[in-house]
């Protein structure tokens, strides 16, 4: 599958080095960034051309996919515009920072036929798909609560370092938007449709930032679950993402990217997957790069990837009103 990667900064050069790692399931054809140094600088490691427009990149190059790498709000318009061209998408989280532009997105794909992937790695680790296979087999019996923490640093200078980051007309959000939404989508993934959440912020450790550095909520599920929910770029020195699940039959943990704790009253431990890739890649890195793959194979199979772009939205949207209820001091109802 030939490749073009939408922005060539930081997580733009992780794609590329996803793309590499696959060998002959993919190849780079393109990188499009508006700084044609920077986009120069990654193909000059990882091969194709630089562009500075997708249009220029998709007359130019046969692009199967296009992986899109940018800030936060700029995600769903440019998605749209390589499905309207014909390619398929993966794209980094958050889908969007609004639900307007997501929803255009998810239009966009049901218009083409095409196929997107919402970034959302940690769902491919090993000791994740452990928990979610306790949890679909029944070992731990009627889930009924879930914690997720995602207590990381991040020092003044990460924000300081580009005009976006910490702004809400771009970045869309902070520790929870940019951060912890990766363990709130676990949250989601492992114990369904949230239906209210009742929460806090704040901005606590960084200056000269519009969005949080800290936020915490209690989010009620459709089941009648309760899950907590703990995101923060302000608990130096940083932690690994902890999930811990609750069921009326046995607990797991999740913790340094390990299965930390399982116990269950009529069931083993699940076996754990092995994820090929690279010698030396952390857990982290071959969950990205199984996502790859999940991509791929969905594309060539003609089904939904393992997350789809409904799913980034309902993580999307549960961040949202994780804002909406801190600025409101009230609980917020989702839609059904």
């Amino acid at each position: 599958m030939r490749f073009a990667i939408i922005g060539a900064g930081v997580i733009g050069a992780v794609h590329a080095r996803l793309i590499e790692a696959l060998g002959d399931e993919a190849a780079l054809v393109a990188v499009v960034d508006r700084d044609l140094d920077r986009a120069g600088k990654l193909v000059e490691q990882y091969g194709g051309h630089a562009y500075a427009s997708a249009a220029e990149a998709y007359a130019a190059e046969q692009v199967d996919a296009v992986a899109i790498c940018l800030p936060s709000a700029l995600h769903a318009d440019n998605a749209i515009e390589a499905l309207q061209a014909g390619k398929d998408v993966i794209v980094e989280k958050p889908v969007d920072i609004t639900l307007a532009a997501a929803d255009r997105m998810i239009e966009a794909q049901r218009a083409t036929g095409r196929t997107v992937a919402v970034i959302s790695q940690r769902r491919f680790q090993p000791p994740v798909t452990q928990i979610r296979s306790a949890i679909d087999g029944g070992a731990l019996g009627r889930v009924t609560s879930g914690i997720a923490e995602s207590a990381f640093f991040r020092p003044q200078s990460y924000y300081d370092g580009d005009d976006w980051r910490g702004t809400l007309a771009v970045d869309g959000g902070g520790a929870l938007m940019n951060q912890g939404i990766h363990a709130l989508d676990l949250l989601v993934w492992m114990l369904g449709r949230p239906v209210q959440v009742s929460a806090q912020t704040g901005r606590l450790a960084h200056d000269g930032i519009e969005v949080e550095d800290l936020a915490g909520a209690s989010i009620l599920f459709e089941s009648g679950a309760i899950g907590l929910l703990l995101a923060s770029t302000a608990a130096y020195p940083g932690r690994p993402v902890r999930l811990t699940i609750h069921g009326d039959q046995g607990t797991a943990i999740l913790d340094d990217d390990e299965l930390a704790y399982f116990s269950a009253a009529d069931a083993e431990r699940p076996e754990a997957p092995v994820l090929d890739g690279p010698a030396g890649w952390g857990a982290t890195e071959l969950a990205h790069l199984a996502q790859y793959r999940d991509f791929i194979a969905a594309v060539r199979e003609g089904r939904e990837p393992a997350v789809t772009a409904a799913a980034g939205r309902r993580s999307l949207a549960t961040v949202l009103a994780v804002y909406e209820s801190a600025r409101t001091g009230r609980p917020v109802e989702l839609e059904s």
